[in-house]
């Protein structure tokens, strides 16, 4: 396992689980005094697009941090998240990465508004998303 990688992607998945709870509860209060920079948040955040089947994207993006994190925990403590880990965490990515490529399309072509929260996950994801790539590859090069 490289070291470097994993502690990178552990702290990715930190910072999206607090981006993507701090949009959850945003989501949740409606407070726009949450909402820093342009006021765009507000825009995105009052969409139809903000939720699916009624449960907030946020919380959809909070849950899938928190997934991969676990994952990534328990790599070095199971012998099945060890071997099966990178792939789980690649999966995850690819479907988060995915879903953020839709994502980006809603905020520049149908809302016409950006979030610097929601950029700010989606970069995260695919940083995430990419050194899942990366860790996988080198896995299987073993």
């Amino acid at each position: 396992m490289d070291k470097k990688l994993y502690w990178a992607s552990i702290v990715l998945s930190v910072v999206g689980v607090a981006v993507a709870a701090y949009m959850t509860i945003y989501k949740w209060t409606s407070n726009d005094s949450m909402c820093l920079g342009s006021g765009e948040c507000a825009t995105v955040n009052a969409s139809p697009y903000s939720e699916v089947y009624g449960i907030p994207v946020a919380l959809v993006g909070l849950v899938g941090y928190l997934a991969i994190l676990a994952i990534l925990w328990l790599e070095p403590r199971q012998r099945f998240f060890e071997e099966q880990g990178p792939l789980m965490v690649f999966g995850m990515g690819l479907a988060g990465f995915a879903f953020n490529i839709y994502l980006v399309y809603l905020e520049f072509y149908v809302i016409k508004a950006l979030c610097p929260f929601c950029v700010a996950s989606q970069i995260t994801m695919t940083i995430l998303f990419v050194l899942a790539v990366i860790r996988l590859v080198r896995q299987n090069a073993n």
